[in-house]
């Protein structure tokens, strides 16, 4: 364990005493919310993002150590182990360098070199390895047993290079040296497969494509696999001329013969020798190290594109909520309606209907009506439409409905819908509306999302969500507990209401599971709604850890103890009581009195329970109690008339919500059922690294339209309102303020030195309608 804590501290470069803490609560069950929370002086105050991380690779040193003694086990019984190999394998920092070292003891099935070995053919090939002077076919003719299998030189020759190819292609230092040069120098080479450039259209960008292998950015791989997958596309790894002759030496197998000492110097084994290197890289090494290195850069690829969806899933739940006011949600429909449902400022169902505005009913008038109807008989101050089809022309019906009706004072909205509709397909939909028709159940969604995004999204299975990068091309078991990570962090940031939140919402706090979030709802229908958090201990199998790990993260709005209301974990209320008694007034009183928290000192006030950190997180919650992270509700306005992609034109300003930010820039919703590109380059003025450190999902943002490509329903968008938009076909050209992502000066220069280039290639990728989208990003080209 020792040994394991002390690789992660040096990993995360924090301090082995932190690791140590972290892990042994970790151990005995508490949440990385709570830990980072409530227990900030036991862990030298390590943040949800660090303890993340540490339990990552706390998962994989655990996995890689049970791996490790079953390879020292499995050796040690076939009486192998050396101590100079124990000490590799005790020395070994990846589970790669482990399956090398293991590659030579590994069970197998029975091989040519084995069965060579078997003939006696051993003695032949360590005879013409270590001393080349031997003559090949004359040293073979002693070896000739027609009982042994070996009829012959020929065949005594070929048993000795099956020995010798099995011996190098297994020595764990040179497949080492072999991997690093790969990826360090190679060229990743994709073309299409024969005959398949009609169906593979969607790929057709890669039908010709070279770039080097290490820097091959995540969505570009992972679009390339998906390729391959297809049987569109097909790969090899490069190293060198790829015009030179294809006979000639591969560089690596100079690097297989400096390894083992091999040269040609005309000696009579030589030749042989030579022969020998070369099957070992073609036959043994090539497929096998290429194999390798593609599942590392599949690795990378997903390790990256599961922390762009966890990225866009924490901006998407951490969205500012409209807040607790009645909100009538529409989705969008053309022929068969509007459907429409009217929930109150809590998000309980109220009401629902249709209308039919839409041809072919055209029912405009009488729509306007009804909806005015119904936010008068129920206080409506927000209307929530989906995004789907026909949103922009129900838009329309809404903005013609304030400007009829003035006095209601509402205020519209488009939602984005992603997931509204499983959302009303699932189990938990038809328990919480049961006697709603799927269709109104995605009405009270897209409503309740409104009013607190969070809250709802809940409900549905993050991956349905739509914010992620070739999803379903990753590990499924690791998107969901990258996923399952970040909404368990934002659901405990904000905090739950204990009497309104669902089995959904609750089950996400620390501490909480779907049976103890199912009992907390059946106590609080059968007993009334919560007084007091010391109520909770009264709710079926919630005991005193589960209460310790969730308390704090549970609110009790208006409830008999002021502080159940806020962040103040329960075990620090004789704390706060103390400040108050100091104070001379009741604890209401000092909640909320800035002047008074404001005069305290956290370090006067340490004491044998509570450090600095955790005094300072108590004064910040009385200051402001109940505090919501989020930040302030706002929305764009999409400009009228523009409501269909035939609508755009170049040089247009509008406003849009971001809905998805990759590594290549940010997709844009300016109100024509079809997101825009703002490429990173087109981000800001400034060199943008990271799209992330410019804009995140759910951002309103101004953009200027370069270009429309109406056949292939793509949009190139800038941020930057300066910039030149394209003519007559041509690109786009940058303003005087040159942007340090474009070419032209020093700041426009990448890492590796060389400018980005002016041409951007079109993104590839290839089904789904996350793909689609893709598949309309620009990225940079090989340069990149």
């Amino acid at each position: 364990m020792t040994a394991i804590n002390q690789a992660i501290a040096k990993e995360l470069a924090v301090s082995e005493r932190q690791v140590n803490a972290a892990v042994a609560l970790l151990d005995e069950g508490a949440t990385v919310p709570f830990i980072s929370r409530y227990r900030k002086e036991v862990t030298g105050s390590l943040d949800d993002s660090q303890l993340r991380s540490l339990e990552e690779r706390l998962r994989y040193r655990r996995e890689m150590e049970d791996r490790r003694q079953t390879i020292i086990d499995s050796i040690r019984e076939q009486d192998k182990l050396t101590d100079e190999l124990l000490a590799s394998l005790q020395g070994a920092e990846t589970k790669g360098r482990l399956e090398d070292l293991y590659l030579p003891y590994k069970p197998k099935r029975r091989t040519k070199g084995q069965i060579a070995r078997e003939a006696g053919l051993e003695p032949l090939a360590d005879a013409l390895f270590e001393d080349p002077q031997n003559d090949p076919e004359t040293l073979a003719a002693g070896y000739v047993d027609a009982d042994a299998g070996v009829a012959d030189t020929k065949a005594a020759l070929d048993g000795a290079k099956y020995i010798l190819m099995e011996r190098f292609a297994e020595d764990a230092d040179l497949l080492s040296r072999l991997r690093s040069f790969l990826w360090r120098d190679g060229q990743l080479r994709v073309e299409v497969v024969s005959g398949k450039e009609q169906e593979g259209a969607r790929f057709r960008d890669y039908f010709d494509h070279r770039e080097p292998l290490k820097k091959v950015p995540s969505h570009r791989a992972l679009a390339i696999f998906r390729g391959r997958n297809e049987g569109v596309l097909q790969y090899r790894i490069e190293v060198g001329d790829p015009e030179a002759d294809p006979k000639a030496p591969h560089p690596a197998e100079g690097m297989i013969a400096s390894h083992w000492g091999i040269s040609n110097r005309q000696r009579p084994a030589d030749a042989w020798l030579g022969e020998v290197v070369r099957w070992t890289w073609r036959v043994k090494l090539g497929t096998h190290l290429e194999t390798d290195l593609m599942g590392d850069l599949r690795d990378r690829a997903e390790s990256e594109a599961i922390q762009v969806f966890a990225t866009n899933l924490k901006d998407l739940l951490m969205a500012a909520p409209a807040g607790q006011r009645a909100t009538i949600g529409l989705d969008p429909g053309l022929r068969t309606g509007v459907k429409v449902a009217v929930v109150d400022g809590t998000g309980r169902f109220l009401d629902e209907g249709a209308i039919y505005p839409h041809p072919p009913q055209k029912q405009w008038d009488r729509a306007i009506e009804q909806l005015a109807e119904w936010c008068r008989k129920h206080s409506v101050g927000l209307i929530a439409i989906g995004n789907g089809t026909a949103s922009r022309e129900t838009d329309k019906l809404a903005a013609e409905l304030i400007n009829r009706y003035p006095d209601l004072g509402l205020t519209r909205v488009m939602v984005n819908e992603a997931g509204a509709s499983v959302y009303s397909a699932s189990e938990y939909a038809s328990r919480e509306l049961p006697n709603l028709d799927v269709t109104i159940r995605g009405a009270v969604s897209i409503a309740r999302r409104l009013q607190d995004p969070l809250a709802e999204l809940v409900k549905i299975d993050p991956k349905s969500i739509g914010v992620g990068q070739y999803q379903h091309d990753v590990s499924q078991v690791k998107l969901a507990r990258a996923l399952d990570a970040v909404v368990e962090d934002c659901v405990n940031a904000v905090g739950v209401d204990l009497n309104t939140a669902s089995v959904p919402l609750l089950t996400r706090v620390s501490g909480l599971n779907t049976t103890t979030a199912e009992n907390i709802i059946r106590h609080r229908e059968e007993q009334g709604v919560f007084r007091s958090r010391r109520d909770l201990k009264r709710v079926s199998r919630l005991g005193e850890k589960t209460f310790e790990q969730a308390a704090g993260f549970l609110r009790i709005i208006d409830g008999e103890n002021p502080l159940d209301a806020s962040a103040v974990h329960p075990e620090a209320y004789s704390f706060v009581e103390g400040l108050a008694r100091r104070a001379g007034k009741p604890l209401g009183q000092i909640i909320g009195d800035t002047d008074f928290v404001r005069s305290l000192k956290p370090a006067e006030l340490v004491d044998d329970q509570f450090g600095e950190p955790t005094i300072r997180d108590i004064l910040a919650e009385l200051e402001k109690p109940g505090r919501d992270p989020r930040p302030e509700f706002t929305f764009a306005s999409f400009r009228e008339g523009v409501e269909k992609l035939e609508d755009l034109e170049a040089g247009m300003k509008l406003e849009g919500n971001v809905t998805n930010v990759t590594n290549f820039g940010a997709f844009v919703d300016v109100g024509v059922h079809q997101d825009g590109l703002v490429h990173i380059s087109a981000l800001s003025h400034s060199f943008v690294k990271d799209p992330r450190e410019v804009v995140k999902a759910g951002d309103v943002v101004t953009v200027k339209v370069m270009s429309v490509d109406r056949e292939r329903r793509r949009i190139e968008l800038s941020m930057r309102l300066d910039d030149d938009v394209a003519t007559s076909g041509e690109k786009p050209k940058a303003s005087g303020k040159a942007s340090s992502n474009e070419p032209g000066g020093k700041p426009g220069r990448n890492k590796s030195g060389a400018g980005r280039s002016e041409k951007r290639e079109n993104e590839k990728t290839g089904g789904g309608a996350m793909a689609d989208a893709f598949a309309r990003a620009r990225g940079s080209n090989s340069n990149q």
